[in-house]
């Protein structure tokens, strides 16, 4: 997406792969530096691996266990991402990631250290969001209208000036 969009913003190269594309994309290695240096977006580096070495396609080395599901929303007129899942990290990828975006203090708190001494089973996350699904095949334009919550009154307040209902 970089590639055919170098000028946009992450979240506008995202709608715009969908526009222009495909009707659904996955995008794989979120947090890992793209080739201008950045990430295509940060994910905690204590979470998700985005740094394993995946596919080697078109003479580059992609890299992530982790990934989002995107396709277009209809009623926002923009990309919706259903879901983010991945396989955790593991010892190895918890240091790399940490020390790649300068937080390897991290290693001395209780999650993290669990990890590096083997104390807690690794897992894999994610799935189809369902408050996600159903704003798309509702179609909705705010989770609030899917999901029961306590909502912040200058939120009801937006949503109220834009006929959102929010479920409360």
């Amino acid at each position: 997406m970089l590639d055919l969009y170098p000028d946009l913003p992450r979240k506008q190269r995202e709608t715009r792969i969908l526009l222009d594309h495909a009707p659904a994309v996955f995008i794989i290695g979120i947090g890992w530096p793209l080739k201008d240096g950045y990430p295509h977006e940060m994910r905690a580096a204590d979470y998700d691996d985005w740094a394993t070495e995946t596919i080697f396609k078109n003479g580059e080395q992609y890299h992530g266990l982790n990934g989002d599901i995107l396709v277009w929303n209809p009623v926002t007129k923009r990309r919706h991402e259903l879901t983010s899942m991945g396989i955790r990290v593991t010892k190895q990828t918890l240091k790399l990631q940490l020390k790649m975006s300068d937080q390897e203090d991290f290693l001395s708190l209780p999650y993290h250290r669990a990890i590096i001494n083997d104390r807690i089973p690794l897992s894999i996350g994610g799935g189809i969001g369902q408050a996600r699904t159903f704003m798309y095949l509702l179609r909705t334009a705010h989770l609030g209208e899917v999901t029961v919550s306590i909502w912040p009154k200058v939120l009801k307040d937006i949503c109220a000036k834009k006929n959102i209902h929010l479920l409360e």
